[in-house]
């Protein structure tokens, strides 16, 4: 008697089992198509990321290094209130950190000149840099460097930035 109910059950399960697998899924209407998610959403035209700005190096118009960009400082709105820059020091020692505004601060996608302007370096800008710097800003989703119409003496004579 106990051999027919497990053969009896092993043929419902079989049976059930071939059934379920048969079925094909249908696709329910909330369901996303494939075609609606294969692409994700992009910004148009030039943005920066903020994680990508920590470290950006600042310079100066007669192209000294000044610093590099350790903070970007954001009011409740959102908006950049302001960039603290890590100037002075060497290696890390020593540095103090300033905050400076959004307004005195230039971002540039070119790479620093070189005060060298020798045919075998030649200034950016010119045509043979052009075109390589403009694709790979562009996908770097970051500037190359800022410019800080500022001395290195200023600078450390600036109020440092407490957190």
């Amino acid at each position: 008697m106990r051999l027919h109910h497990i053969v009896g059950g092993m043929l419902a399960a079989a049976l059930l089992s071939s059934v379920a697998v048969a079925q094909t899924p249908t696709a329910s209407p909330k369901a996303p198509t494939a075609a609606a998610t294969d692409t994700a959403p992009r910004l148009a035209g030039n943005h920066w990321r903020a994680s990508k700005m920590i470290g950006v190096n600042v310079y100066n118009e007669q192209n000294e290094k000044l610093g590099g960009i350790s903070e970007i400082i954001l009011d409740p709105s959102g908006r950049v209130a302001g960039y603290v820059i890590g100037v002075g020091g060497f290696l890390g020692m020593g540095e103090h950190d300033i905050l400076v505004e959004p307004a005195k601060i230039k971002f540039v996608n070119e790479p620093v000149r070189a005060t060298n302007t020798s045919a075998n370096n030649p200034p950016a800008g010119s045509p043979s840099n052009t075109q390589n710097v403009s694709a790979t800003a562009n996908d770097r989703w970051y500037p190359d460097h800022a410019m800080l119409s500022a001395t290195k003496d200023q600078l450390k004579a600036m109020q440092q930035f407490k957190y």
